[in-house]
């Protein structure tokens, strides 16, 4: 069985009935609508145990009736989907430039958006603003008559890291020390809108964006090469997503690639964020005397063939190919997702500009799909990834093959 064809499954005697429902919910949202026997087939539970579980969905109205299929003789089977009205989360971005809240319902359609652009990111600043915009999405009519699951935040790391330094244009100022998700569930709880929060890093979140709406719907192992304004890893395996042990799995963006190289404002010297990222291109534009750019600018400038945006293309490719074959070696991934704030172009650019790739495990004659390949949710995929944290704790598995051994 290949990697891409696994699904999570229950276990009848011994895994818990929280387990299960969630493995009866990802199998009606990855194939429905299905049946209660397809289902059970899927999931590899009893009939009876099914039964009883989609009975107690639809009593929740997190699954919904969809019609009957007719599959040969005999009444057809009623099919089972995942009930959109069943609830949203709220996921929120806080970037290093912009806050962006969304809503997202439980068959993974946008629900509301807002963005805006922040002047600071100190908890100061930022708190009231994020009340402001949880307050608006949930006063709009299409949300206001759904039941809210939770609100997802996400921002860059490094969290709670001892001798890197915190500070430089990639990270956010005047948290560290402090408990972000407390502090924001708090404001939430002060103004009435109080829900639990789970924090996340950006680039983890933006991989659970990819898995649940993108590129990666497909895939249950794959890294996510994230284009913030810095550069991040998300990791997902067996698809669920990596964080370590302090939340900060895939800091690629601090990986030295040039002994002695550009100045990195973490305290270490050639860090793989210094030549590729978004923040290293804005770098060069103003160096060229193209200052105050956004995702629009740069584009133009690209299918201008603007020599700094194609030059750096080039070295970010060069930088970035033996990463990506490290990755490989190391995580075996079924694909390698490029995605984040650049333009559609560039990373498209970018991908193109890394053929070939060094060889690695990856190197197989029958791939079902390419090494490298472009995300699909654009800007918005660590805010979606926000999102979906809550969605993780409400629909998706504990994805564990065997139970452990016991001690």
């Amino acid at each position: 069985m290949t990697p891409a064809s696994q699904h999570a499954i229950g276990n009848n005697p011994g895994r818990s009935r929280s387990h299960n429902r969630r493995v009866v919910l990802e199998a009606v949202r990855l194939h429905g609508p299905l049946g209660r026997t397809d289902i059970a087939r899927i999931a590899h539970l009893t009939a009876q145990a099914v039964s009883n579980i989609v009975g107690e969905l639809l009593a929740e109205g997190l699954l919904v009736e969809d019609g009957r299929r007719r599959s040969g003789r005999g009444q057809p089977p009623i099919q089972f989907a995942v009930n959109p009205d069943g609830g949203v989360t709220l996921g929120i971005e806080i970037g290093a430039h912009r806050l962006t809240t969304l809503a997202v319902d439980l068959a993974g359609r946008l629900r509301a958006q807002r963005e805006r652009s922040i002047a600071a990111t100190d908890p100061a600043h930022v708190l009231p603003l994020i009340v402001g915009e949880v307050a608006a999405i949930r006063a709009t009519d299409s949300i206001r008559r759904s039941a809210l699951l939770g609100v997802g935040v996400v921002m860059p790391g490094p969290f709670g890291v001892d001798g890197l330094i915190a500070g430089g244009p990639t990270t956010l100022g005047g948290w560290d020390g402090l408990d972000p998700a407390a502090l924001i569930e708090a404001a939430l709880a002060e103004a009435e809108l109080g829900e639990p929060v789970l924090l996340g890093n950006d680039a983890t979140a933006a991989a659970v964006g990819e898995r649940l709406h993108g590129a990666a719907r497909s895939l249950r192992n794959f890294c996510h090469l994230y284009f913030g304004q810095g550069l991040g890893l998300g990791i997902m395996i067996d698809g669920r997503p990596f964080g370590g042990a302090f939340g900060n799995a895939g800091e690629i963006g601090h990986v030295v690639v040039e002994a002695g190289g550009r100045a990195c404002p973490c305290g270490n010297r050639g860090c793989l964020e210094q030549y590729a990222s978004l923040q290293a291109l804005e770098e060069q534009l103003a160096a060229a005397g193209i200052g105050a750019v956004d995702s629009d600018a740069i584009d133009r400038l690209h299918r201008e063939g603007h020599p700094v945006v194609t030059g750096w293309i080039a070295e970010a490719a060069a930088r970035l190919a033996p990463q990506i074959v490290t990755l490989e070696n190391l995580f075996d991934p079924e694909a390698i997702v490029f995605g984040g704030i650049l333009p559609e172009g560039v990373i498209a650019a970018l991908i193109a500009a890394l053929d070939p790739l060094p060889t690695s495990v990856a190197g197989r004659r029958h791939r079902g799909v390419p090494r490298v390949i472009a995300g699909t949710t654009g800007r918005l995929t660590a805010a979606l990834g926000a999102a979906a944290l809550p969605l993780l704790e409400t629909m998706t598995p504990k994805l564990d093959r065997t139970p452990p051994p016991e001690v």
